[in-house]
């Protein structure tokens, strides 16, 4: 499990928590972390489709020589 799914899930049990208890400050903890974990989602998806392209492109020069 990727880091980014960690932090999605533990944002959502942090707010399940907050609301059993009525604890508003867990809830917003748990409401960050979740945002940062599909923030840092973003950001891999984003480097992979990055690394991709680079590939494409090397793979086209490699076959031109």
């Amino acid at each position: 499990m990727k880091d980014s799914n960690l932090d999605q899930a533990k944002g959502r049990i942090k707010q399940a928590a907050g609301d059993l208890t009525g604890d508003d400050e867990l809830r917003r903890e748990g409401k960050a972390d979740e945002t940062a974990g599909k923030a840092k989602e973003g950001l891999d998806k984003g480097a992979d489709a990055l690394r991709g392209a680079v590939d494409k492109v090397k793979d086209k020069l490699t076959d031109r020589r």
